[in-house]
């Protein structure tokens, strides 16, 4: 264990007695506590193994009857989980030690009753010990991310249960909507056995987001009254869930690091680790929370949009204080909105002229819960201090999307469509690269926005970066890019190499130079192909911080095009699933690193060029080919970075509407595998700025060298 620096408790003290949330309503008053089966609780770790061992032994029937026990077991333990933490700490209270010896004794009485009152309610309610109930890592990510429902649709199927296998399908679909086999399923259910869209149900819905998706329904048909009254149940549910996920976190904790018997840890240190990592857990429930399910990080601007729906609806329904009181919500948590604080004046304006402004305040239920939330956040920061560990604050309230509506008031809401969702599946092993990894160097360049590090697109070695271009060099390079590509170009000239509903078109460095200097595109606009290709270059060999130079092994300028007549139901994408330096095997769970995979490539780049299409978000996805980890959507200046190994599976989602542009790049290490044709355009540079500065020494025509 490694030596620490130790915080006195009194640091520990203030989370211990943060105050209760004040939102109100009854716990569980939309969905009451089932009734209990006849005897103990089953654990549902060995009900799901048993469940997933008749499956493959080809009893379907046991398989079902297993699998639908172990998802009851489960929901049922975290609601006696829940209600246990709740009921205890409304019957244990703590409160704060005094001053004096032994002054803090009836503090930590109060602590000891607590966990007696929570070992005694939940012994009593599971009818045995709670530690039958402790399931692996592993089988708690399978649950999280509803696995059981995968195999329970395939056993539906064999039964020949239509009904059920599409409603299970539906269920694990809803929580990972990347998966591609899953969706085809789905639609096959609807085509092939008459499945009404009725009948797909998701069975772990959380009850917020039902209610939430009421109110969106309700104000997209302008029922400003009923979608209203949706949201604020939804409000009122997701707070609720709040505390049901936040009282879970008192639960069992893992201790990765730490060891607490005799001597290897003293008494305040032991309870104080304990205690920040149940912090940690309170803290991150906005993470499972504030999302729609599937999109666990990074975080959608969901909790927000609560807000900025009722804001609007408020303001149709002539009820401008509440209109005000909401808009104020927002503003906590996205303060430089600029369509919003001109929303916040409109509504002051309205207000009658004995009514001071200022004295409406923001949804008291919101500005509790961030009051909250930012004190735990300085918490933790103070507790990783002292406690000796690292922690880094995550950005809860990013801004990918807003109401998609034309309601508006005078300047309206108006953010940015979304465009990047990581989507967490679980911890699981990556392949290792041999070499050092290392990320986070400089970006060289001003201007260029950093998105999001490997962690956040769940991920090794990945990067995304905005405004590496310019919105005018993109329309330049789009504008180059009619005047020299072919069809097939790169492709060993197919229309239509990766799908037959698209037509793919392309261009090399060298050729955009070689139109250039002929005179058939503008010369500035072709060296822009070459200078923007050498920038991002030096921009992946800095930010993962290379030991060696950074070669290029192939550069390409390509163009996806969806044919008219051939979108309606495509389930095939723009470009499979694969890596770029070894031949991916997801049966066998590989990448093998032989011909013909190009096994000299270490990194990969792609930086685009346009984004008025629909569909062709780049996607990574584990090593299955099929669970998606992150889809990237992109627009100009955007480029998405990565090492090119077995670790980043990557594809690129069908085009749909219109063109897709991107510049490709593909790096090695090894100098024995640069690009020729970059070599030769390289050389051909350097004639053109000798020739732009009089210098004719050299008796070399560059069209010679084209």
């Amino acid at each position: 264990m490694r030596e620490r620096i130790w915080a006195p408790l009194p640091l520990l003290l203030p989370w211990l007695l943060l105050p209760p949330p004040l939102w109100g309503g009854p716990p569980d008053s939309r969905h009451p506590e089932r009734e209990p089966e006849p005897g103990p609780l089953q654990p549902f770790d060995l009900l799901y193994a048993s469940g997933v061992a008749a499956y493959y032994s080809g009893d379907y029937e046991l398989a079902v009857r297993d699998l639908e026990a172990a998802l009851r077991s489960h929901r049922r333990l975290r609601e006696i989980r829940a209600r246990c933490a709740r009921h205890c700490a409304a019957r244990r209270p703590l409160a704060p030690p005094g001053a004096g010896p032994g002054a803090e004794l009836p503090f930590f009485r109060a602590l000891l009753e607590r966990a007696r009152c929570y070992r005694s309610c939940q012994s009593q309610r599971l009818g045995g010990p709670a530690s039958r109930h402790r399931a692996s890592e592993d089988v708690r990510s399978d649950f999280q991310r509803r696995v059981p429902y995968n195999y329970l649709q395939r056993a539906y199927i064999k039964l020949n249960q239509m009904e059920e296998a599409a409603a299970a399908a539906h269920t694990f679909f809803m929580a990972n909507p990347e998966h591609m086999e899953m969706q085809q399923s789905i639609e096959n259910y609807r085509t092939m056995a008459g499945v009404e869209d009725v009948q797909l149900v998701d069975q772990e819905a959380r009850p917020h987001l039902e209610s939430y998706s009421a109110g969106v329904k309700h104000y997209e048909a302008d029922d400003f009254e009923l979608a209203i009254k949706y949201f604020e149940q939804a409000l009122r549910e997701y707070f609720n869930e709040d505390m049901e996920c936040r009282a879970l976190c008192e639960g069992p904790q893992r201790f990765e690091e730490y060891e607490y018997l005799g001597y290897k840890a003293g008494l305040y240190e032991a309870i104080a680790d304990h205690y920040v990592q149940v912090l940690v857990c309170q803290h991150e429930c906005v993470r499972e929370l504030a999302t729609r399910p599937g999109r666990l990080s990074p975080i959608e601007n969901f909790l927000p949009l609560h807000y900025d729906y009722l804001q609007f609806a408020y303001y149709r329904v002539g009820e401008y204080v509440k209109a005000l009181e909401c808009a104020k919500a927002y503003l906590l948590l996205h303060p430089d909105d600029e369509d919003v604080l001109d929303n916040v004046d409109y509504y002051e304006s309205l207000l009658d002229d004995n009514f001071d402004p200022a004295s409406v305040e923001a949804r008291e239920d919101l500005a509790m819960y961030v009051k909250r939330h930012k004190l735990e956040s300085e918490l933790i920061k103070s507790a990783a201090e002292g406690l000796g560990f690292s922690y880094t604050e995550p950005n809860y309230w990013i801004r990918y999307g807003g109401r998609q509506d034309e309601n508006r008031v005078p300047s309206g809401v108006n953010v940015e469509g979304a465009e990047v969702h990581g989507l967490s599946m679980g911890k699981k092993s990556l392949p290792k690269i041999v070499r050092d990894l290392r990320e986070g160097g400089p970006l060289l360049y001003e201007n260029i926005t950093f998105v999001y590090n490997s962690e956040q697109l769940n991920g090794t070695q990945r990067v995304l970066l905005d405004n590496v271009l310019s919105e005018e060099q993109c329309r330049e390079l789009h504008s180059v890019a009619s005047g020299i590509m072919l069809v097939g170009d790169g492709y060993r000239g197919k229309t239509s190499p990766h799908t037959p509903n698209e037509k793919f078109e392309g261009a090399t460095v060298l050729k955009a130079l070689k139109f250039g200097y002929e005179g058939r595109v503008p010369l500035k606009s072709a060296r822009l192909f070459y200078d923007i290709s050498e920038k991002a270059r030096k921009i992946v060999e800095s930010y993962f911080m290379l030991n060696s130079t950074l070669y290029f092994s192939y550069t390409h300028m390509v163009c996806r095009t969806a044919l008219s007549g051939q979108q309606d139901r495509r389930n095939d994408l723009s470009h499979p699933i694969h890596a770029d330096n070894c031949l991916l095997d997801p049966e066998a769970n590989e990448c093998w690193k032989e011909p013909p995979a190009y096994t000299f490539r270490d990194y990969s780049a792609l930086l685009y060029m346009n984004d008025d299409f629909e569909g062709g978000e780049f996607i990574f996805t584990e090593m299955d080919a099929k669970t998606v980890t992150a889809s990237i959507k992109p627009k100009c200046g955007r480029m998405i970075s990565f090492s090119s190994g077995g670790e980043n599976p990557h594809g690129v989602k069908a085009v749909t509407k219109g063109q897709r542009c991107a510049v490709a790049l593909w790096f090695t290490l090894d100098p024995l595998y640069r690009e020729l044709e970059r070599i030769q355009a390289d050389e051909v540079i350097a004639i053109l700025d000798q020739e732009q500065q009089g210098k004719h020494e050299m008796n070399i025509n560059p069209k010679d060298e084209l």
